[in-house]
């Protein structure tokens, strides 16, 4: 930089007194100890952090001397001998996703990562290259880039900043985060990049696809399709929707057009596969999208199938929460998996509040209509869980006939065609209230809800985990409540631990029940038997 002080002006064209408090200051070293840019502000070409310096050799805004020596390296790459600049490289190198410069000081590049690790709470297993501080950093083609950063991404999530570099390696992995971290982009960006440049250097009259996505959930493979489909915009990438409750004719009719990328949920995918010849040879990525909730559900034959079909995959699995047969599917499914987890698995969000109720199961309705008319407790778009279909629909019809405010359910058994409705009328603020089976509580991107109310308490904490998740997207606050009584006694110790976890405020009758320390036996509680040696 010309001048190790030489700031950028005050973006509202202020005065000198009106700049960021760290103007003054030495120059930033490193980019993780620059702050983020405000509204406004200019950005870091390199890691999007505040581009508080300008490169003089480039007049780029770069956020420290770190990002400064990254910008000239990538243009030195780019030069040839003579001067000239050289074709962009077609393939990403493993090394090109280091987001530090000095890439052949292995030490410096593993303490570096180290510390970006700690500093998100990143936690890695296996042999995983470092973690990037921007989109930019890995490689991507320029029309994707210029995608991710029209979809609203400034800067990658933590989940983002470790997965992407790490799938376009080509390893395995498992990913562990929470909902609404981000995921769905962390293998979705890889998925778009290997399939743009697969198709530059692959020219073939017959387009067979080049990934698969599988999500437990229609609503979720809407969602993940309709997000590639934003990515892949303007590239050669196309995507095929793969879901019960449409025609499986146009389905299979797209697919044998040509696409890229096909999305959708086991069971019909296996019967698409079993009726009809669809060649999968080409697939370079599996992915299984909340894996987890595909055991649960019994998917995991469905799964092994369609894997078996597939000719060696890279396989990426992604979850929010951890068990044993999550570890023995992985073991058969892809050995070698590197993992990959931000905070803690099995363990609630910590931007959602959580607030927990003892009400009988006589007054839970009261209770919630209570919730609803009180201005103080009421923070609309919220979606209330409940065990049942017939109950979703029974209790968004009591809401609408007590409250006056307009609820709707949502569940399994009604049309593809009217849960996509309902859905687009709840996103846009047309309904408050949406009252909603499981099909709900997985991976679906809620947008603007900030308030879950978790009116049945679920069989599994795991699922409550994912529950109160859709309070919070990409770390922002929310809140998730969630009624309790004994009925619910199963899960008492589980949800003890979760709520002190999570800071929350135990209710004195679940904290004193009989049933809160997990140990008992026939309807009557036991005491943890002591070694008497």
């Amino acid at each position: 930089m010309t001048d190790p002080h030489a700031y950028h002006n005050n973006p509202s064209g202020g005065t000198d007194a009106d700049a960021p408090e760290d103007a003054g200051e030495d120059v930033k070293l490193r980019s993780r100890d620059q702050r983020l840019a405000l509204q406004g502000e200019p950005k870091c070409v390199i890691c999007g952090r505040y581009g508080e310096y300008i490169c003089d050799e480039t007049d780029d805004d770069v956020c420290s001397l770190e990002c400064k020596q990254a910008l000239l390296g990538r243009i030195a790459k780019s030069l040839s001998p003579s001067g000239n600049l050289l074709p962009p490289k077609k393939i990403p190198m493993a090394d090109d996703c280091f987001y530090v410069s000095d890439a052949d000081n292995k030490s410096k590049t593993a303490s570096m990562a180290s510390d970006l690790r700690t500093e998100l709470d990143i936690h890695v297993k296996g042999d995983v290259v470092a973690p990037v501080l921007s989109f930019s950093a890995c490689n991507l083609p320029d029309k994707l880039l210029h995608n991710i950063e029209a979809a609203g991404y400034d800067m990658p999530t933590p989940v983002q900043m470790q997965a992407i570099p790490a799938a376009l390696t080509g390893k395995n992995m498992l990913v562990l985060a929470n909902t609404g971290s981000g995921k769905s982009a962390s293998f979705l960006i890889p998925i778009v990049s290997r399939c743009v440049i697969h198709r530059q250097q692959y020219v073939s009259v017959k387009k067979k696809p080049l990934a698969m996505v599988l999500t437990p959930t229609r609503e979720l493979c809407i969602q993940v399709e309709e997000h590639a489909k934003m990515l892949g915009k303007g590239l050669p990438f196309k995507t095929a929707l793969v879901v019960g409750g449409e025609a499986m004719a146009g389905q299979l009719h797209r697919i044998q057009q040509g696409v890229e990328l096909i999305v959708g949920t086991p069971g019909r995918l296996v019967d698409l596969l079993s009726k009809h010849e669809i060649d999968l040879d080409d697939v370079m990525t599996f992915v299984v999208d909340e894996v987890d909730c595909m055991l649960q559900r019994g998917f995991r034959d469905q799964v092994m199938q369609i894997y078996r079909a597939l000719s060696q995959p890279q396989v990426l699995m992604y979850c929010a929460t951890m068990s044993n047969d999550l570890e023995k599917m992985i073991n058969t499914l892809a050995k070698g998996t590197v993992v990959i987890s931000v905070g803690e698995p099995n363990r609630a969000n910590k931007a959602v509040k959580q607030v927990a109720i003892w009400v009988e199961s006589k007054q839970k309705k009261q209770k919630l209509f209570d919730i609803l008319t009180t201005k103080k407790h009421f923070k609309p778009p919220v979606v209330v869980y409940v065990g049942s279909r017939l109950g979703a629909d029974l209790l968004a019809n009591a809401i609408t006939v007590a409250t006056g405010i307009k609820a709707v359910s949502i569940h399994g058994e009604k049309p593809m065609k009217e849960r996509r409705e309902i859905m687009q009328s709840f996103l846009i603020g047309e309904v408050p209230v949406v009252v909603a089976t499981g099909v709900l509580g997985r991976g679906v991107d809620l947008l603007g809800v900030r308030q879950v109310i978790v009116f049945d308490m679920p069989n599994s904490i795991k699922e409550y985990v994912h529950q109160i998740g859709r309070a919070s997207r990409m770390g922002e606050e929310g809140e998730g409540i969630v009624f309790v009584n004994e009925e619910n006694k199963n899960v008492f110790a589980d949800l003890i631990d979760v709520l002190k976890s999570g800071g929350a405020a135990v209710p004195r009758e679940l904290a004193h029940s009989r049933y809160a320390t997990g140990f008992f036996y026939g309807g009557k509680a036991s005491k943890k038997r002591k070694n008497t040696g």
